[in-house]
């Protein structure tokens, strides 16, 4: 495995590289709003009380009502009696005393009775506005409580209805190399657009291999365009002599690339011969000699001495004296005819490299492509020498590096590689190990799971990307997958949003609608652009240059939903991403994903499954997500730990702009977090959910009334 040299430098952290982007809700739906407190039923002494209790007294005091009566009339009769002359005046006094001791003690008793229930009513009346005042405090204590509460639920629905959903899945730092595993040319083309966006943003530096010869980089040349970014553009074979990759070498490195060429496009032994041999013939012919020249020298070894052959337009670009001495200088070697034969069979279709190159001027963004009707065959051969010279200049790290120009310092560089199963394994270790030394991120998309590809799941300096692959060797990616979740099928990132399973056909149709094949010639494609560009302006009448500074985010989030198919794709497909209420539960629109062996056949076209540290994370490589008012530049990691602690909304007015935070990192604090420690900033924003008591929110009684109608 290739590893990282001392003298590398790491990638910064702003130059990070995306991959797409990961459905995922941080915070959880605060649930329905708290119940308004209705005060309890008022009590008072009802009249069936009172009368009762009157009843009741006049049941107990009737028998001394009738004794009363009695005395009464028994007093009344003696003097009625006497009068008569019946009763004596003394007995009749004496009645009449008799009667009115005897009543006393009972009218006392009757008054003491009716105090006694004048003092019960009494009391029951006092308990009862005890009770009321006792209910009136329990209810404006509850009121208080929740105004609190609905307080603290506003502040959380309101945060979870404006956090994003979609967050970014980048590269780790740390991880200079990815290697992308199955995919189709929609996923691809999603995938590398969706990188050139990182370069975009920051004015990096992006080189394109393109060996699959559908032309997948023909919405990054639209999006680039669209930047003011003017892409270079190398379709081999038919641009070779345009391009001046491999020929700003010296004579070691040369010869490697070459020897290498003639490798990948035979069995790949003798590979040492062929580059001695090449090493030789610069020797004479001068270490900057073209590769016409080498050819030239090759077939005056396997030409007899007396033949001239002045037909032969290689071969006279030599003298008679260069002739002699390339014979001289390889006689030694016995198998020399048969091996310069074979070699010059392999190194003549790169015989014009160089022969009519541009100018050097720095190119911000640089795509090679094959000619799908060259084959596979030659495929391989173009990438190798492309890799392989890409490869020697990181390894030196030239200020020139490139095709057709340098690269800025300073710059994060990427260099992706479409179709790297075309490259032999050698070529493939190369290019990690230089870039890993050059501090140069590398992308290899690998169409299946070839054994290159399958030897890098597990290495921790290489981060594996698995797309949709319907061949046999799903059964190893599966695994692979199965042991990045810790043995089991799913994992918290593995949830599939409705927007991912139909963005890729809806993308398709679009294409197809447009009339473009996507197996259609690429040399075609790219220059299709300048028929809609033909002068050196966008629309917007930006001048389009080689370079161009950092792209804004929301002029990013512009430029892609109008000029690439995955914009306007987004835009159309955008009802599919609804937000949910804070009284919702669980989104409709996302389910759970089982990653074995039958769910990778039948992934969405722009789906990846990320293998990180954490386990497997599905990431939506579609570039438009970016145009939706719930993604964010931010990633999950940056929403839930930042280094400074600080709550921040990472979406505001609609645009998934990054907010400017310390740090970089846009946080969204859940309910009920724990402030941050002070560091003596007082305009410190506080969590969301927190601090209502201190901000003394007035009682709210209930829900706002409703929105008054403007029409009225």
């Amino acid at each position: 495995m290739p590893t990282p040299r001392s003298g590398g430098t790491p990638r910064a952290e702003a130059g990070r590289t995306y991959l797409g982007w990961r459905h995922a809700v941080l915070l959880p739906a605060p649930g329905p709003a708290p119940r308004r407190p209705a005060p309890a039923d008022a009590e008072s002494l009802s009249e069936d009380w009172l009368s009762g209790q009157r009843d009741s007294e006049a049941r107990t005091n009737r028998p001394l009502y009738f004794a009363l009566v009695g005395l009464a009339v028994l007093a009344l009769l003696c003097p009625f009696l006497w009068s008569a002359r019946v009763l004596p005046g003394s007995l009749a006094l004496g009645g009449v005393l008799a009667c009115a001791a005897v009543a006393a003690p009972i009218s006392f008793a009757l008054m003491q009775s009716r105090l006694v229930i004048a003092e019960r009513l009494e009391r029951a009346k006092e308990r009862l506005a005890a009770e009321r005042e006792e209910r009136d405090r329990a209810l404006r204590e509850q009121q208080e409580a929740h105004a609190r509460a609905y307080g603290e639920w506003q502040a959380a629905a309101r945060a979870f209805e404006a956090q994003p959903r979609w967050y970014g899945v980048t590269v780790p730092s740390g991880v200079g190399s990815v290697v992308v595993t199955g995919g189709t040319d929609t996923g691809w083309s999603a995938l590398l657009t969706t990188v050139g966006i990182s370069r975009l943003r920051e004015g990096g530096d992006l080189t394109v291999i393109d060996l699959t010869g559908h032309a997948v980089a023909r919405e990054l040349v639209h999006l680039a365009r669209r930047c003011a970014v003017a892409p270079r553009r190398w379709v081999l074979p038919a641009d070779l002599p345009r391009m001046t990759l491999g020929t700003n070498l010296d004579a070691g490195q040369r010869a490697r690339v070459l020897s290498a060429v003639a490798a990948a496009a035979g069995t790949g032994e003798g590979a040492d011969a062929d580059e001695t041999l090449l090493l030789r013939l610069m020797e004479v012919l001068g270490p900057h000699a073209g590769i016409g020249a080498l050819i030239g020298g090759l077939r005056a070894l396997i030409t007899p001495d007396d033949d001239t052959a002045q037909d032969d337009a290689a071969l006279a670009l030599l003298t008679a004296e260069q002739r002699t001495r390339v014979r001289e200088r390889c006689a030694d070697d016995p198998d020399v005819w048969e091996r310069a034969w074979e070699l010059e069979r392999r190194l003549s279709p790169f015989e014009s490299v160089g022969t009519r190159a541009e100018d050097g001027d720095y190119a911000q963004v640089k795509i090679i492509c094959t000619d799908r009707a060259s084959g596979a065959s030659a495929a391989r051969a173009y990438g190798t020498y492309a890799v392989a010279s890409l490869s020697e200049l990181l390894e030196v790290g030239s200020p020139r590096e490139g095709p057709g120009g340098g690269s800025r310092p300073g710059r994060v560089r990427t260099v992706v590689v479409c179709g790297a199963e075309a490259l032999p394994d050698d070529e493939v270790d190369q290019v990690l190990s230089a870039a890993a030394g050059g501090g140069v991120e590398v992308v290899l998309m690998f169409r299946s799971a070839t054994p290159a590809a399958l030897a890098r799941l597990d290495d921790p300096a290489c981060l594996s990307v698995v797309m949709r692959e319907p061949g046999a060797s799903t059964e190893a990616l599966a695994r692979a997958v199965t042991a990045s979740a810790g043995g089991g099928g799913t994992a918290a990132g593995t949830d599939l949003h409705r927007l991912s399973e139909v963005i890729g056909d809806a993308v398709r149709g679009m294409v197809t609608e447009a009339g473009t094949d996507p197996d259609a010639d690429p040399m075609a494609d790219m220059e299709s652009d300048d028929r809609f560009f033909p002068s050196p302006h966008t629309e917007s009448g930006a001048v389009i240059r080689n370079a161009a500074a950092a792209v804004a985010p929301l002029d990013l989030v512009r430029h892609v939903r109008s000029a690439t198919a995955w914009g306007r794709a987004t835009a159309q497909a955008a009802d599919l991403d609804t937000p949910v209420t804070a009284v919702e539960s669980e989104d409709a629109a996302v389910r759970p994903l089982d990653l074995g062996a039958e769910a990778l056949r039948e992934l969405p076209d722009t789906v990846a499954v990320v293998l990180t540290g954490d386990g497997p994370v599905l990431a939506d490589t579609n570039p438009g997500i970016l145009t939706l008012s719930t993604a964010t530049l931010a990633t999950v990691d940056d929403s839930r730990h930042t280094s400074n602690g600080t709550a921040t909304r990472t979406r505001g007015g609609g645009s998934p702009a990054e907010q400017p935070v310390e740090g970089g990192r846009p946080r969204i604090a859940p309910p009920g977090a724990p402030a941050a420690a002070d560091d003596g900033r007082t305009d410190r924003p506080a969590p969301v959910g927190t601090g209502v008591r201190d901000r003394r929110v007035p009682p709210n009684l209930g829900p706002p009334p409703e929105r008054l109608d403007w029409r009225v």
